[in-house]
Protein backbone atom coordinates (compact mmCIF):
# COMPACT_ATOMS: atom_id res chain seq x y z
CA UNK A 1 0.00 0.00 0.00
CA UNK A 2 1.34 3.44 -0.84
CA UNK A 3 1.89 5.77 1.85
CA UNK A 4 -0.04 8.63 1.54
CA UNK A 5 1.56 12.06 3.65
CA UNK A 6 -1.32 13.79 5.54
CA UNK A 7 -0.11 17.37 3.90
CA UNK A 8 -0.98 16.08 0.56
CA UNK A 9 -4.08 14.80 2.19
CA UNK A 10 -6.61 13.87 -0.64
CA UNK A 11 -8.70 17.10 -1.67
CA UNK A 12 -12.23 15.92 -2.49
CA UNK A 13 -13.27 19.43 -4.79
CA UNK A 14 -17.33 19.10 -5.11
CA UNK A 15 -17.38 21.63 -8.59
CA UNK A 16 -20.66 22.54 -9.43
CA UNK A 17 -22.46 25.09 -11.82
CA UNK A 18 -25.19 27.36 -9.77
CA UNK A 19 -27.83 29.81 -11.65
CA UNK A 20 -26.54 33.41 -10.94
CA UNK A 21 -29.35 33.92 -8.54
CA UNK A 22 -28.70 31.20 -6.63
CA UNK A 23 -24.98 33.43 -6.15
CA UNK A 24 -25.10 36.22 -3.47
CA UNK A 25 -22.45 38.30 -5.12
CA UNK A 26 -19.08 39.17 -3.00
CA UNK A 27 -16.99 41.94 -4.04
CA UNK A 28 -13.43 43.09 -2.87
CA UNK A 29 -11.74 46.21 -4.14
CA UNK A 30 -10.30 45.72 -7.51
CA UNK A 31 -12.08 42.40 -8.16
CA UNK A 32 -15.70 42.55 -9.74
CA UNK A 33 -17.89 39.87 -10.40
CA UNK A 34 -17.77 38.18 -13.81
CA UNK A 35 -20.26 40.06 -16.28
CA UNK A 36 -21.28 36.76 -17.40
CA UNK A 37 -21.37 33.90 -14.83
CA UNK A 38 -18.34 31.60 -15.11
CA UNK A 39 -19.46 27.79 -15.63
CA UNK A 40 -18.22 26.48 -12.24
CA UNK A 41 -18.15 27.36 -8.27
CA UNK A 42 -15.43 25.75 -5.64
CA UNK A 43 -17.96 24.65 -3.33
CA UNK A 44 -15.87 22.52 -0.56
CA UNK A 45 -12.73 21.04 0.26
CA UNK A 46 -12.58 18.02 1.93
CA UNK A 47 -10.48 16.95 4.13
CA UNK A 48 -9.95 13.36 5.22
CA UNK A 49 -8.42 13.21 8.86
CA UNK A 50 -6.88 11.02 11.87
CA UNK A 51 -10.09 11.90 14.44
CA UNK A 52 -12.95 13.92 13.71
CA UNK A 53 -13.04 15.37 16.78
CA UNK A 54 -9.88 16.82 16.91
CA UNK A 55 -10.54 18.29 13.32
CA UNK A 56 -13.96 20.01 15.06
CA UNK A 57 -12.02 21.80 18.22
CA UNK A 58 -10.11 23.47 15.75
CA UNK A 59 -13.07 24.50 12.86
CA UNK A 60 -16.02 24.40 14.65
CA UNK A 61 -14.70 25.55 18.51
CA UNK A 62 -12.13 27.71 17.41
CA UNK A 63 -12.91 28.80 13.88
CA UNK A 64 -16.75 29.33 14.61
CA UNK A 65 -17.79 27.19 11.38
CA UNK A 66 -21.03 26.09 11.89
CA UNK A 67 -22.10 21.81 11.33
CA UNK A 68 -24.99 21.59 8.63
CA UNK A 69 -24.09 17.57 8.24
CA UNK A 70 -22.78 14.47 10.65
CA UNK A 71 -22.96 11.07 9.29
CA UNK A 72 -21.82 7.94 8.85
CA UNK A 73 -21.38 7.08 5.00
CA UNK A 74 -20.23 3.85 2.66
CA UNK A 75 -17.38 4.53 0.54
CA UNK A 76 -16.77 3.04 -2.60
CA UNK A 77 -12.81 3.02 -2.76
CA UNK A 78 -13.37 4.20 -6.17
CA UNK A 79 -14.91 7.20 -6.88
CA UNK A 80 -13.08 8.94 -3.85
CA UNK A 81 -9.88 6.38 -3.76
CA UNK A 82 -9.18 6.08 -0.08
CA UNK A 83 -9.96 3.56 2.17
CA UNK A 84 -11.57 -0.05 1.14
CA UNK A 85 -14.80 -0.78 -1.42
CA UNK A 86 -17.89 -0.71 1.26
CA UNK A 87 -15.72 0.97 4.11
CA UNK A 88 -17.50 3.43 6.81
CA UNK A 89 -16.32 6.70 7.38
CA UNK A 90 -18.07 9.58 9.28
CA UNK A 91 -18.34 12.94 6.88
CA UNK A 92 -18.82 16.21 8.57
CA UNK A 93 -19.84 19.62 6.56
CA UNK A 94 -19.02 22.65 7.72
CA UNK A 95 -19.99 26.50 6.57
CA UNK A 96 -19.43 29.71 7.06
CA UNK A 97 -21.48 32.55 6.24
CA UNK A 98 -22.16 31.63 2.52
CA UNK A 99 -24.75 28.85 2.66
CA UNK A 100 -23.30 27.58 -0.67
CA UNK A 101 -19.60 28.27 -0.99
CA UNK A 102 -17.06 27.83 0.97
CA UNK A 103 -17.70 25.06 2.85
CA UNK A 104 -14.71 22.54 4.50
CA UNK A 105 -15.68 18.90 4.95
CA UNK A 106 -14.06 16.83 7.39
CA UNK A 107 -14.39 12.78 6.72
CA UNK A 108 -12.47 9.94 9.03
CA UNK A 109 -13.07 6.31 8.06
CA UNK A 110 -13.62 4.23 10.80
CA UNK A 111 -14.76 1.01 9.91
CA UNK A 112 -12.04 -0.01 8.95
CA UNK A 113 -9.66 2.85 9.54
CA UNK A 114 -6.80 4.08 7.77
CA UNK A 115 -3.73 3.18 7.90
CA UNK A 116 -1.57 5.96 10.13
CA UNK A 117 0.97 7.56 7.60
CA UNK A 118 2.91 9.30 10.67
CA UNK A 119 4.31 12.60 11.63
CA UNK A 120 3.45 15.04 8.82
CA UNK A 121 6.01 17.27 7.45
CA UNK A 122 6.43 20.93 9.27
CA UNK A 123 7.13 22.65 5.57
CA UNK A 124 4.99 23.19 2.60
CA UNK A 125 5.75 21.63 -0.77
CA UNK A 126 4.29 20.36 -3.99
CA UNK A 127 1.16 18.98 -3.58
CA UNK A 128 0.70 21.03 -0.04
CA UNK A 129 -2.24 23.24 0.08
CA UNK A 130 -3.34 26.53 2.19
CA UNK A 131 -6.84 27.18 3.32
CA UNK A 132 -7.68 31.29 3.90
CA UNK A 133 -10.35 32.28 6.39
CA UNK A 134 -11.09 35.62 7.16
CA UNK A 135 -12.28 36.07 11.21
CA UNK A 136 -13.58 38.55 13.01
CA UNK A 137 -11.24 38.09 16.02
CA UNK A 138 -7.84 37.18 14.54
CA UNK A 139 -5.91 37.69 18.07
CA UNK A 140 -8.85 35.55 19.97
CA UNK A 141 -8.80 32.77 17.70
CA UNK A 142 -5.42 32.50 17.06
CA UNK A 143 -4.88 32.22 20.47
CA UNK A 144 -7.39 29.26 20.87
CA UNK A 145 -6.00 27.92 17.93
CA UNK A 146 -2.52 27.26 19.59
CA UNK A 147 -3.61 25.99 22.61
CA UNK A 148 -4.65 22.95 20.42
CA UNK A 149 -3.20 19.41 20.96
CA UNK A 150 -1.59 18.93 17.09
CA UNK A 151 -1.98 22.62 15.70
CA UNK A 152 1.39 23.76 15.06
CA UNK A 153 1.47 27.56 14.68
CA UNK A 154 4.48 29.13 11.69
CA UNK A 155 3.72 32.76 12.87
CA UNK A 156 1.76 34.75 15.36
CA UNK A 157 -1.09 37.49 14.56
CA UNK A 158 1.65 40.18 12.84
CA UNK A 159 0.46 43.00 10.25
CA UNK A 160 0.59 42.36 6.66
CA UNK A 161 0.35 44.56 3.83
CA UNK A 162 -0.62 43.13 -0.23
CA UNK A 163 -0.62 45.07 -3.11
CA UNK A 164 -4.29 46.19 -3.84
CA UNK A 165 -5.39 44.21 -6.94
CA UNK A 166 -6.08 46.48 -10.39
CA UNK A 167 -5.28 49.62 -8.83
CA UNK A 168 -7.27 49.27 -5.47
CA UNK A 169 -5.78 50.80 -2.42
CA UNK A 170 -2.96 48.02 -0.19
CA UNK A 171 -5.14 45.35 1.17
CA UNK A 172 -4.47 45.27 5.01
CA UNK A 173 -4.82 42.42 7.16
CA UNK A 174 -3.90 40.95 10.35
CA UNK A 175 -2.66 37.17 10.47
CA UNK A 176 -1.46 34.11 11.77
CA UNK A 177 -0.27 30.96 9.88
CA UNK A 178 -0.55 27.11 11.35
CA UNK A 179 -0.77 23.72 10.83
CA UNK A 180 -3.95 21.82 12.13
CA UNK A 181 -3.74 18.22 13.47
CA UNK A 182 -3.13 16.58 10.59
CA UNK A 183 -1.02 18.97 8.54
CA UNK A 184 -3.37 21.36 6.52
CA UNK A 185 -2.08 24.87 6.46
CA UNK A 186 -4.46 27.49 7.20
CA UNK A 187 -3.95 31.29 7.59
CA UNK A 188 -6.29 32.83 9.83
CA UNK A 189 -6.86 36.91 8.39
CA UNK A 190 -8.73 39.70 9.70
CA UNK A 191 -9.44 42.33 7.60
CA UNK A 192 -8.63 46.04 8.66
CA UNK A 193 -9.88 48.56 6.06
Amino acid sequence: MARVWPWAIALALVLAATPAAARTANTSPGVAAPAEPVPTDVRRVTLIVRDIEASLRLYRDVAGLKVNYDAIVETSGVALPAGEPGAKARLVLLNGNDAWMGWIGLMQWIDPPLADPGPYPRRMGIGGHVIVMNTDDVEGRCAAAAKLQGVTMTAPPRMQIYPGRNGAPPIRLKGCNFFDPDGTLIEMNQLLE
